[in-house]
């Protein structure tokens, strides 16, 4: 991946890329803006994150009926290009008033880039009703500069019938260690055919689930790369590899086929960020069949927990922002509304890092397709105690390099040597 922090662009072009990152039209940005009342949002996905951002419209307009926002649809990728382009040529009155950004890459673009963000510590968002481990993701030096959204809470979902076939049930896999997974997996493959979860090959989605469960990193609190003899993600490696040698995980090529892995029968379950029940729900054969419960805890490791995460984000505040309108409407609404969140669940399966949320009525609804259990309320709970993951600036170059290594290491390489390789390249792209 090429690091963010040595993008090269060219400042003669600064004008036409602007005009290209920015939709090339005023009413795309906040200059546009002369309605004090108006807020304008970066976001993606219609029927996720517009769709959020559209109810907390509605929701604010019940106090503010003059308020409005001017959502933008934009893409991801596009999302990251502008804030490199707008940094780097200084056009910051391009923003808009609020965006949104992945978990994952926040820290990256508030330590390259400051001066696009607003600090958000003092702006009146109670940020301890928000999962310690969530809110990391977008602190910096202590200030905090984005308000969470959906949930990247890690579960593990289970087919209850299939277990039932193999004499277990799945609170034989509640609280239970990564080595006793694999050895009851080995009797569910035995008696069903079937291996227990899947996952994409040459991707690090569960090393990092497993990593952040002990409350370990990539990186230590200097940014620094801590992937050579790194002891937990040592025993991370050897688990994964024991995993897939057992059969008990089977590894697929491409993001279609996991999905279909656990929609069409071919695997027992699925470990996960909870955004991937709205993909389980889509099989609608196998309603009633499923139920959720935490992940397995990591052997030896003093600091093991059954609580992860994958993926989820948060809402920035540029610092072109209409401030006080915007940290009041994100106050008002992602951080002090368990409506907003109880009407976007149903219809969208965004699922709060908002802890208020959880004991809502329609959080605690029991869910036909997970055997009448409440999972939303469980997920919730299960965020609670999710460790914190140091991000830093070299997060994905770490996560690649790391991913590089698992599957040299499933292939037989030494574990100490594929991981030292991976920490090298890790240096020389910090370089």
């Amino acid at each position: 991946m090429r690091k963010l922090r040595n993008s090269v662009i060219a400042v003669a072009a600064a004008t036409t890329l602007l005009l290209s990152a920015c939709g090339g039209g005023a009413a795309d940005n906040k200059a546009a803006d002369k309605d004090d009342n108006t807020l304008t949002v970066w976001t993606w996905d219609p029927a996720f994150n517009i769709y959020a951002m559209k109810e907390a419209e509605k929701v604010y307009q019940e106090t503010h009926p003059d308020f409005k926002l001017n959502i933008v649809e934009t893409p991801w990728d596009d999302v990251q290009s502008k804030i490199i382009t707008l940094a780097q040529s200084g056009q910051t009155d391009q923003l808009p008033d609020i965006f949104l950004m992945q978990n994952y890459a926040f820290q990256k673009n508030a330590i390259n880039y400051p001066d696009l963000f607003t600090d958000l510590t003092d702006s009146g968002i109670n940020f301890k009703d928000f999962p310690k481990s969530v809110v990391d993701y977008s602190t910096v030096d202590g200030m905090n500069y984005g308000v969470p959204f959906d949930s990247g809470t890690a579960i593990l979902a289970l087919r209850t019938d299939v277990l039932k076939e193999a004499g277990f049930t799945v609170a034989d896999f509640t609280d239970i260690t990564w080595n006793e997974f694999i050895e009851k997996g080995k009797v569910v493959k035995e008696k069903t055919g079937r291996p227990m979860i899947s996952t994409t090959a040459g991707q690090s989605d569960i090393v990092k689930i497993m990593m952040q469960s002990a409350g370990a990193s990539f990186f230590n609190e200097k940014g620094e790369p801590t992937i050579a003899d790194n002891e937990v993600l040592l025993k991370v490696t050897k688990t994964y590899k024991d995993l897939v040698d057992s059969g008990v995980l089977l590894e697929v090529n491409s993001w279609d086929e996991f999905i279909s892995s656990f929609v069409n029968d071919q695997v027992t379950g699925v470990m996960q960020g909870a955004w991937i029940s709205g993909s389980i729900q889509t099989a609608k054969d196998q309603s009633g069949k499923w139920a959720v419960t935490s992940i397995p805890a990591l052997d030896g490791v003093a600091a093991a927990t059954h609580y992860s995460a994958n993926g989820g984000s948060s809402w920035a505040v540029s610092a072109n922002a209409n401030v006080e309108l915007a940290t009041d409407f994100l106050k008002s609404t992602f951080a002090g509304s368990t409506k907003l969140y109880d009407t976007i669940l149903p219809a969208s399966g965004a699922i709060a890092n908002y802890i208020p949320a959880g004991d809502s009525s329609v959080y605690a609804e029991p869910l036909e397709f997970f055997g009448g259990q409440a999972i939303y309320a469980d997920i919730v709970g299960y965020g609670k105690h999710v460790p914190s993951d140091n991000t830093g600036v070299y997060y994905y170059e770490g996560l690649a390099a790391v991913s590089a290594a698992m599957t040299k290491i499933v292939q037989g390489q030494d574990p100490k040597t594929a991981l030292k390789e991976a920490q090298e390249t890790v240096e020389f792209e910090m370089k």
